[in-house]
């Protein structure tokens, strides 16, 4: 059985308007649920991932941390990115 964890930030330019931050939680192949920048709060796919969604959208200071990482997570390696491009 494998549980992990996958941060991607999706961008096609390197303005901070342009660029998405996504977490996805898998277990054994499967998105259970996923935290995105555009929506701004987790979403569930499976009946375990909509209670997990839930209670993680219901810690405002969290859920003001995933948002914050869209900035400082994204931010700057998309910047490298398109510099080293």
């Amino acid at each position: 059985f494998r549980y992990y964890t996958v941060d991607r930030c999706d961008f096609n330019s390197s303005e901070l308007k342009d660029i998405e931050y996504i977490r996805s939680v898998f277990y054994n192949k499967l998105e259970l649920f996923r935290f995105s920048s555009s929506v701004g709060k987790f979403v569930g796919y499976t009946e375990y991932g909509v209670k997990q969604a839930d209670y993680r959208n219901s810690l405002t200071s969290f859920l003001q941390q995933m948002k914050a990482l869209r900035e400082t997570y994204c931010l700057n390696s998309v910047g490298n990115e398109y510099r080293a491009a």
